[in-house]
């Protein structure tokens, strides 16, 4: 009996040991190999995941995350799916010894509930604070019309129209910014072939309407910038200013009649060359076309082209990646080093998608979501480029009678999406809960 136990212990503790260790025969390869891991984390909870079309099992009702061992290394075909919702899907390569991770998934609802808040509309402005509404309404006897609508009391209050401006002459309504606080706005409006500015303030009952004087910018400035309190300009002969320090070792080619802006983030600063009048200071301004976009290179002081054809430029929630697109191109820059999975480098781009369709505008959902129009459709891409990138079409607005497609804007406060189609705002149910 002794001798008996001895031999089974003999025999099988070896292979007790390399199990514990992570030891597994790979059938296939005819090899013993180290397993590994997945984890998952998923908004919504309790979704369902299946490897390779197999159920294999749920995410935990309180934090949305599931662990999923003893997997041998090779590629897996991930599915995540719930009821209602669109489904995510990947390809992900199972390493020895080591657990592939995603974070970031988010499962959005099939049947997006929209309602109606105001019709007859040209254009809105979102605050800064997320709480407000400017509303340009259509012509009428008093020519154009700016309503203020208060997301909290739901209520549409009168502000301004072209008559309150001038009843002599004709007012054309050029654009809208909103001052940071969210107390008041301005005003860009043409009067006799001459552009003025109006302030609007929002805090006195009625708002009080005043002009507000331009200051003329220095004949040798194009563009400037202030950031983290340092002042960036560029002047005529195309040498770049920080603080009344030159940073450019060989200027920059100015055009003639060209419009230039500065954009600053993180340690990266941009220049952005496009047309005149294609500019606006309003970060709500519908997307810019045609601008070439420069990239200044610290360690040799000069300007670099970057991107072509640029429509605009937005930094992301953590304030740590870029998104910037063209009429058919989605990229995103990497600001700073990403450490978890998938990693990225400081510098680094990533392409979203690239579409035959033209592309709108674009915000960022969160920090690994986009949300962005073509010409009839509202559609949303995971950053996460493992593999193929998921897009969905979220829902369909039909575009207006001059072939644009919907406005649209997400408000970071009520993770809400406000869509401008046919003269009709609507708004989402929170899509992110």
């Amino acid at each position: 009996m002794f001798f008996i136990f001895f031999v089974i212990f003999i025999l099988v503790a070896p292979t007790l040991i390399l199990y514990f260790q992570g030891y597994r025969f790979d059938f296939k390869k005819k090899s013993l190999t180290q397993i590994g891991g997945l984890f998952l984390k998923v908004i919504p909870k309790q979704v369902e995941i299946y490897i390779d079309d197999k159920l294999v099992k749920k995410t935990d009702w309180f934090f949305g995350s599931t662990l999923i061992e003893n997997l041998l290394p090779k590629k897996y075909k991930i599915e995540i799916k719930k009821e209602n919702f669109y489904p995510w899907e990947k390809t992900l390569e199972i390493k020895e010894k080591e657990v592939s991770e995603v974070k970031n998934i988010v499962l959005f609802p099939k049947n997006l509930d929209f309602q109606i808040l105001t019709k007859n509309l040209k254009n809105f402005w979102i605050s800064p604070d997320g709480m407000k509404i400017v509303l340009l309404e259509e012509e009428n006897e008093l020519g154009w019309a700016l309503k203020l609508y208060d997301l909290e009391k739901l209520v549409k209050s009168h502000l301004v129209t072209e008559k309150d401006i001038s009843q002599k002459s004709e007012v054309d309504f050029l654009d809208l910014e909103w001052a940071a606080d969210s107390k008041e706005i301005y005003l860009n409006v043409g009067m006799k072939e001459e552009e003025r500015v109006f302030a609007l303030n929002l805090e006195k009952i009625p708002p009080s309407l005043s002009e507000k004087k331009i200051p003329l910018p220095s004949e040798n400035i194009i563009a400037s910038q202030n950031f983290n309190g340092n002042n960036y300009y560029l002047d005529n002969f195309g040498h770049l200013f920080k603080d009344g320090e030159k940073l450019t070792k060989n200027p920059f080619s100015i055009k003639p009649e060209t419009k230039y802006q500065l954009n600053i983030f993180s340690d990266y600063i941009f220049l952005r060359e496009g047309e005149e009048n294609r500019f606006s200071s309003s970060p709500f301004a519908v997307a810019r076309e045609g601008e070439n976009l420069y990239l200044f290179n610290t360690e040799q002081g000069f300007f670099e082209k970057f991107f072509e054809k640029i429509n605009d430029i937005k930094i992301s929630p953590d304030n740590e990646k870029l998104v910037f697109f063209s009429d058919s191109e989605i990229w995103v820059l990497f600001l700073k080093e990403k450490w978890d999975q998938p990693t990225k480098k400081a510098g680094e781009k990533s392409l979203i998608t690239r579409l035959s369709e033209k592309i709108g505008d674009v915000f960022w959902l969160n920090s690994d979501y986009l949300i962005f129009t073509t010409q009839d459709k509202i559609k949303i891409a995971e950053i996460d480029d493992r593999d193929k990138i998921n897009i969905i079409d979220l829902d369909e607005f039909p575009p207006t009678t001059s072939g644009e497609g919907p406005k649209i804007f997400f408000n970071q406060v009520d993770k809400k999406i406000y869509i401008l189609s046919s003269g009709v705002l609507y708004q989402s149910e929170s899509l992110l809960k």
